[in-house]
């Protein structure tokens, strides 16, 4: 029987992207190919579960009278490196009708996921073709890394949080000025990080 590493499972609202405002239980997978020096994943610790496990928290924390059932968001680190179409598939059994994928986009998204983000990081080579949404970050110097050849329904740039206010402001107005003149692009904003909640 497989085992996922799970950092961590928990019921709040999308913070970014496309479908913002959603409520979503998230899914984060421990382990990533990649060390972003921003990333907030806590790689040390996870707890071994099997998809039923995972699937039986989702369905714990999901509102019992609620007629849709929250979002799925899986996330990590890495996602692509542990999750499969039997995770998803006892997920979508489960009632869980929609279940996204946050990725770096440098493996292949199993066949079944019923929306993928991809959002590239510098040094990871892109090998995903096509996603619903391509959210690119965007610091001082930019777009961090566009890749090429990929075909997307939703572009996003995602203004870098560096910790630091007065940079953080030089590079959100940097990347609203390059929005207006790519309209191509959509401005996402972290309303987590804004709004205070997880």
């Amino acid at each position: 029987m497989k085992l996922y590493r799970v950092n961590e499972i928990f019921l709040s609202l999308q913070g970014e992207g496309i479908n913002s405002g959603r409520a979503a239980i998230f899914i984060r997978l421990s382990g990533c190919n990649l060390r972003c020096p921003f990333c907030d994943t806590n790689f040390q610790s996870y707890t071994e579960m099997t998809a039923e496990e995972i699937t039986d928290r989702a369905t714990e924390l999901s509102v019992t009278d609620a007629t849709t059932k929250p979002m799925i968001v899986l996330t990590g680190g890495e996602p692509t490196l542990q999750a499969d179409e039997a995770l998803i598939e006892s997920l979508h059994t489960a009632g869980f009708v929609f279940v996204a994928m946050e990725s770096n986009g440098t493996k292949s998204a199993p066949a079944n996921i019923d929306w993928l983000t991809i959002s590239p990081k510098a040094g990871g080579k892109v090998v995903v073709e096509k996603c619903d949404e391509l959210k690119c970050l965007f610091d001082a110097n930019g777009i961090i890394a566009l890749p090429s050849g990929i075909s997307a329904s939703h572009h996003l740039l995602q203004p870098c949080d560096t910790g630091d206010a007065e940079a953080n402001a030089s590079i959100i107005a940097s990347c609203i000025e390059y929005i207006i003149q790519h309209p191509e692009w959509r401005l996402s904003l972290q309303t987590h990080k804004l709004l205070g909640f997880k």
